[in-house]
């Protein structure tokens, strides 16, 4: 299976930790991420901030969400441009467990198809609408809420060309948008537990998140569990 780490050349403090995701994804390659900060970089993309589909979003992209949200994109479209039935997409703060991935992706290639998107998340959040496929206490799921973050995927072929045809134009960020499987017409499937783990915090930090005074904390959250609450009115079902 090709895997692809997404990278910003500039991310020095991540380079090492793009070297050894190097060695331990299976043929592994970095593409290089579209930068967010440069206006010129996302000067064409099409957008609606929040307001596209229901649930409504309730903040505006952030440069550098747009500049992930295209990367992605970016890499999608590399699967379908250099023929993959599959492809591992990873961010440049993952850290895998050599052997609980060769697991996962002996499951995946087992009992997936090309029209499947699965997330190997860091965080164990999501609970089973179905259970697909086990590996002892390793299972495949279709999750009834999909989680967030896309630090480690893996993206079908026909995953992938649903996912660009419906993201001509974006109005959130790309995890959010993934968690609207209504409205891609794409289920997402995860793999739990998979030894994966993000760290930010000890190569640099995060290249999203961005400081908040704390008269607008209270506020943010409010509108982020109102989004939460209607997001749920909206399950996976097997």
């Amino acid at each position: 299976m090709r895997s692809m780490i997404i990278h910003l050349p500039g991310s020095t403090k991540r380079r090492g930790n793009v070297y050894r995701l190097l060695t331990d994804l299976p043929d592994a390659e970095v593409v290089e991420a579209v930068d967010g900060r440069d206006p010129a970089q996302i000067a064409g993309v099409r957008r609606s901030d929040g307001t596209r589909f229901s649930p409504h979003y309730p903040f505006p992209l952030r440069p550098a969400e747009i500049g992930v949200f295209q990367s992605h994109r970016r890499c999608w479209q590399r699967i379908l441009d250099e023929g993959h039935d599959f492809a591992l997409v990873a961010e440049d703060d993952l850290r895998v467990d050599p052997d609980r991935l060769a697991r996962a992706l002996a499951l995946i290639a087992a009992h997936a198809t090309p029209e499947m998107f699965i997330r190997l998340p860091v965080k164990a959040r999501e609970t089973p609408a179905r259970v697909l496929a086990s590996d002892g206490q390793m299972r495949l799921i279709l999750p009834r809420i999909i989680g967030l973050q896309c630090i480690c995927q893996v993206v079908g072929s026909g995953a992938a060309e649903r996912l660009l045809g419906a993201t001509e134009t974006i109005d959130r960020p790309v995890d959010t948008f993934l968690q609207m499987h209504w409205i891609t017409g794409q289920p997402v499937h995860t793999i739990l537990p998979n030894g994966n783990a993000e760290i930010a915090n000890q190569i640099g930090g995060s290249t999203i998140q961005t400081k908040t005074r704390a008269s607008g904390k209270l506020a943010r959250e409010v509108k982020r569990a109102l989004y939460r609450a209607r997001l749920h009115l909206h399950p996976q079902h097997p």
